[in-house]
C-alpha cells in the first residue's frame, strides 16, 4: 500500500498550519505527510523513513486485525527498545487498540499478573534478550502452554509474537505475523482502520514504578498525550532536524512519550537503544549525530565517567540534554556542559498519572533553577497538612489539574478515588514548593522521617551530600531508632577514581546541615540499586538497612 493510500495525500499538499493531530496515529500520519523521506526511527538493525514507518505500522495493524484483534482490545509489549517496538505500538494505534508496555526487568509472575489484569490479547517479546527467556518465565509462572492458547492460565492471550526468532509451535515469528496481514480482504481492513478514533480513546495502560506500593495501570488517552508532548516539544524547541538518543525504556513514559512520541511530533528521528553501554553510546552520539540526549541523571553520570576514563569524549556534541526522574545536582549539570560539551539543559517534574510531564524548564545555558514552570494550561497548587492552600515558598503536597492528568487507574476505582478528587485535582503524594510560578520538588510524603521530633526530608540531605566533589550518586532513607524514633542512613556511590570515607562525608554534612539532619551512617556502594524509571530503589535499600543493628 502506497504512502498516499495510507496518509491520504502527498507531502506537497500539507500546509504547516494544518498540523492538528488528536491521536498518536494522526501524529505519524501528519508528520509522514511533511517528512516522508526523512528518517523517523532507527536502531542497530533497521532504519525507517516516515514513509516506511507509516507503511510498516499500518501493515502491523492489519496483521492484528487478521488475528481477530478489535478496537479497544489490548496488546502487550515485553521487549527492549527497538524500531519494531515502535512499529507495533503505532500499528495498534492505527485502529484503536490499547498498548500495554511491560518492563523488561519484570519476572514471569509479575508480567503474567499484568497480562491477566489487562486481558491482553497479543504479546510481543524479544526472547533471549540478555539471555532472558521471557516465554519460558511466563510459562513457568502461568501453568505452561495449553493446547489452544500459548499460556494455559492466561485465557485471553491468543498469540505470542517474537521479534527475533520462532522458538516453538506456540510462538509466532515477526515475519509470520506480518505475512498474515495479507490474508483478509485488504479493503475490509482499510475500512476498520479508517473509522475516526476519538481523542479520548485510551492509548496506553502504563504501569507506575511500584516505588510506593504495588504497580497500578494508568490509563492515558490519545488527546492528552498529543497535547502534552506537543507542549513539551514547543517548550524544548525540538524540531525536524533533531535526532534523539532513546536510552530510557519505552515501557516508561520518559522513553515512550518524551522520547518516541515527542520526536514524531517534531518530525525528528528517534534512535532506539536496547542496551545502554556508555562507551558504545558515546560512539553513537557521533555516528548518528545526536542532537538531544535524554535520560535519568545516572545515564549522564555514566557517560561522563566513560568519557573521562577512556578519552572517548564525543567529537559531536548534542545541543540539548534533558534529564529528570530523580534529584539532579547542579554539579552534574556543570559536568554535562564541561565534559560532554552540551550547551543547553532542560529539567522538569512529572509522574505517570500526569502523562509523564507536569513542569519543564526552558532550555538553559549557564544558569540553573531548582524549580520549573508547569506546561501551559496545567494547574499546580500546594496543600498544607490541614488540606488548605499554603503561601508561596511553603512546602506541602503537590496537586496537579489539567488535560495531562489521567482518567484513572485501569479497573481500580478505589485506587483512583484515593488520588483524584471530585474537582479533578491529582494528589501526587509529592512534597514541593511553589514560588513565582515555578515548582520545586522536595520529596515524597512517605519518605520524610522524624529524628527526635524533627522532620527530615531525604532530598535535602541528598542535595548536600551530592555537593561533595567525590560523590556520584546518593540516596537517603529513614530507619527505626530506639532512642530517636528514626535515624538517617545515606547510601553513596563515588565517582570513578575518587575517594572518600563515611567520616569525611558526615563532616561535610555537619558543615552545612543541622545536627539532626546529619545521617547517622554513610554506607559506600559500588553501584546504586535502581528501579526502571532511573530512581534509586528505596525498597531494596530499606531491606539492606533492616539487616543492620538498630540504634
Amino acid at each position: 500500500m502506497s504512502l498516499v493510500q495510507i496518509l491520504g495525500y502527498g507531502p506537497s499538499d500539507m500546509a504547516v498550519g494544518d498540523f492538528t493531530p488528536e491521536t498518536v496515529w494522526e501524529v505519524l500520519v501528519q508528520s509522514g505527510r511533511r517528512y516522508a523521506a526523512r528518517e523517523a526511527v532507527v536502531d542497530g538493525r533497521e532504519r525507517f523513513t516516515y514513509e516506511q514507518l507509516a507503511g510498516l505500522a499500518f501493515r502491523a495493524g492489519r496483521a492484528m486485525a487478521a488475528a481477530g484483534i478489535q478496537r479497544g482490545d489490548r496488546i502487550a509489549l515485553w521487549a527492549p527498545n527497538s524500531a519494531r517496538w515502535a512499529v507495533v505500538a503505532l500499528g495498534a494505534h492505527s485502529f484503536g487498540v490499547v498498548v500495554v508496555p511491560i518492563n523488561t526487568r519484570l519476572r514471569g509472575t509479575q508480567a503474567a499478573d499484568q497480562l491477566r489484569r489487562t486481558g491482553s490479547r497479543l504479546l510481543f517479546v524479544e526472547d533471549g534478550f540478555l539471555c532472558t527467556g521471557y516465554v519460558a518465565m511466563l510459562r513457568s509462572a502461568a501453568g505452561g502452554s495449553g493446547s489452544r492458547r500459548p499460556i494455559r492460565e492466561l485465557p485471553r492471550l491468543a498469540q505470542i509474537i517474537d521479534f527475533q526468532q520462532n522458538p516453538d509451535s506456540n510462538v509466532t515469528s515477526w515475519t509470520q505475523f506480518l505475512e498474515s496481514a495479507t490474508r483478509p480482504n485488504p479493503a475490509d481492513l482499510w475500512a476498520s482502520h479508517s473509522a475516526a478514533l476519538p481523542s479520548e480513546h485510551a492509548a496506553y495502560i502504563m504501569w507506575t514504578s511500584g516505588s510506593t506500593g504495588a504497580p497500578k495501570g494508568v490509563v492515558l488517552r490519545h488527546g492528552q498525550l498529543v497535547r502534552t508532548y506537543s507542549a513539551l516539544v514547543g517548550r524544548l524547541q525540538i524540531g525536524p532536524t533533531d535526532r534523539l538518543l532513546g536510552v530510557a525504556p519505552m515501557s516508561h513514559s520518559f522513553g515512550l512519550n518524551a522520547g518516541l512520541l515527542a520526536t514524531l511530533i517534531a518530525g525528528g528521528c528517534y534512535i532506539a537503544v536496547d542496551l545502554f553501554e556508555p562507551s558504545a553510546a558515546i560512539n553513537r552520539i557521533t555516528t548518528e549525530q545526536i542532537t538531544i540526549l535524554s535520560g535519568p541523571p545516572t545515564m549522564f553520570i555514566d557517560l561522563i565517567a566513560a568519557a573521562g576514563l577512556s578519552g572517548l569524549a564525543p567529537t559531536w556534541a548534542p545541543r540539548l540534554a534533558v534529564t529528570g526522574a530523580t534529584t539532579v545536582f547542579a554539579s552534574l549539570l556543570d559536568s554535562i556542559r564541561s565534559e560532554l560539551g552540551i550547551g543547553k539543559i532542560a529539567t522538569g517534574y512529572g509522574l505517570t498519572e500526569a502523562s509523564g510531564v507536569v513542569t519543564a524548564t526552558y532550555p538553559e545555558t549557564c544558569s540553573y533553577s531548582a524549580g520549573a514552570p508547569p506546561l501551559p494550561d496545567v494547574e499546580v497548587q500546594i496543600l498544607g497538612g490541614d488540606g488548605r492552600g499554603v503561601a508561596d515558598g511553603t512546602c506541602g503536597e503537590v496537586l496537579v489539574r489539567g488535560f495531562n492528568v489521567m482518567s484513572g487507574y485501569f479497573d481500580d476505582e478505589r485506587a483512583t478515588s484515593d488520588v483524584l478528587d471530585t474537582d479533578g485535582w491529582l494528589h501526587t503524594g509529592d512534597v514541593g514548593v511553589l514560588d513565582a510560578g515555578e515548582l520545586r520538588i522536595i520529596d515524597r510524603i512517605g519518605e520524610m522521617y522524624i529524628v527526635g521530633g524533627f522532620n527530615v526530608y531525604p532530598s535535602e540531605v541528598e542535595g548536600v551530600i551530592g555537593q561533595h566533589p567525590a560523590v556520584s550518586e546518593v540516596s537517603v532513607i529513614g530507619v527505626p531508632d530506639d532512642r530517636l524514633g528514626e535515624r538517617g542512613i545515606a547510601y553513596v556511590v563515588l565517582l570513578p577514581e575518587q575517594t572518600s570515607s563515611e567520616a569525611e562525608l558526615r563532616v561535610h554534612c555537619r558543615s552545612i546541615l543541622a545536627g539532626y539532619k546529619v545521617p547517622a551512617e554513610v554506607i559506600l556502594l559500588d553501584e546504586m540499586p535502581m528501579i526502571a524509571s532511573g530512581k534509586p530503589s528505596r525498597s531494596i535499600l530499606r531491606e539492606w538497612a533492616s539487616r543492620r543493628p538498630r540504634g
